[in-house]
């Protein structure tokens, strides 16, 4: 079955600095239980996952370091706490391969994006590997690269 592209629309949020800091390898799509005013932030398009990263607990996957701003106009009987640790929904055997790769491999759980998928609020999770300096220096140089070829074969 083939995956859908995802439109600019339906995207929430994206984190650029993950595929900066990290080779990203494996991407899973998770489920996020969230509560009313979070979802109304989201449609408002209120979030950030920039130091968003996963920890895996007791058989459960969860969701630290994203940031949703509550709305100014959110009720007054709750006291939103806009980074509240936030549970993953998965299936038990993504959840027990992942729970391999953080444990045995060393990789880490990074959050890469959040998008809408049939009027629900998805987070893509990425198993990645940390890049040393080196490694930054030298994706930049390729990226440096390609951006001039273009120019380049442009004229």
């Amino acid at each position: 079955m083939a995956k859908k592209k995802q439109n600019n629309d339906n995207v929430i949020c994206v984190n650029k600095k993950a595929s900066f800091d990290f080779f990203l390898e494996e991407r899973f799509e998770t489920g996020v239980m969230l509560q009313g005013w979070e979802v109304k932030s989201l449609r408002s398009g209120k979030a950030q996952i920039r130091d968003a990263y996963v920890l895996v607990k007791d058989g459960e996957a969860w969701l630290l370091g994203g940031v949703i701003t509550p709305l100014q106009t959110a009720s007054t009987h709750i006291s939103p706490d806009s980074q509240r640790t936030r549970k993953l929904l998965l299936h038990r055997h993504e959840l027990n391969k992942l729970i391999g790769a953080v444990e045995r491999k060393g990789q880490t759980l990074v959050a890469t994006k959040m998008y809408w998928n049939h009027g629900k609020v998805k987070v893509e999770i990425a198993l990645a590997k940390g890049k040393k300096e080196f490694d930054k220096r030298h994706t930049q140089k390729d990226r440096d690269w390609q951006r001039e070829k273009e120019r380049l074969f442009k004229k």
